[in-house]
C-alpha cells in the first residue's frame, strides 16, 4: 500500500494555518488583565476623536480596536516606542493592567 505524497503546497498550507492560529491565540492573551470601567455604548465617544487626541499629543496610531469595555490602540508613543495601550471609551483616560 502506498501513501499519497505530501506536496509542497499542502505543507505550506498546513504551516500557514498553524501560524495563523498561533498568532490569534497569542493576541487574545496579549493584554492580560486590562479592564475599563463599563459604560453604556451610548456614552462612548467616537474612536476617531481618541485618535485625533493621541496624534495631537505626538502618538502615531497604527490601528485601533474596540474590546467589550475599552479602546485598544496599537501605536508609537511620543517617544517613538511601540505600544499596545487601552483607553476608557468615555473619558479617554489610559487604563493600565491590573
Amino acid at each position: 500500500m502506498t501513501r499519497p505524497r505530501t506536496t509542497l503546497r499542502t505543507t505550506l498550507r498546513t504551516t500557514a494555518c498553524a501560524a495563523i492560529i498561533a498568532l490569534c491565540a497569542s493576541s487574545a492573551f496579549a493584554h492580560g488583565n486590562v479592564q475599563c470601567k463599563e459604560h453604556p455604548k451610548s456614552e462612548w465617544r467616537p474612536h476617531t476623536e481618541l485618535q485625533k487626541k493621541l496624534e495631537q499629543e505626538g502618538w502615531t496610531v497604527r490601528r485601533m480596536e474596540k474590546t467589550d469595555t475599552c479602546y485598544e490602540v496599537y501605536a508609537k508613543d511620543p517617544k517613538g516606542k511601540r505600544v499596545e495601550a487601552f483607553f476608557d471609551p468615555k473619558t479617554f483616560e489610559r487604563v493600565e493592567e491590573d
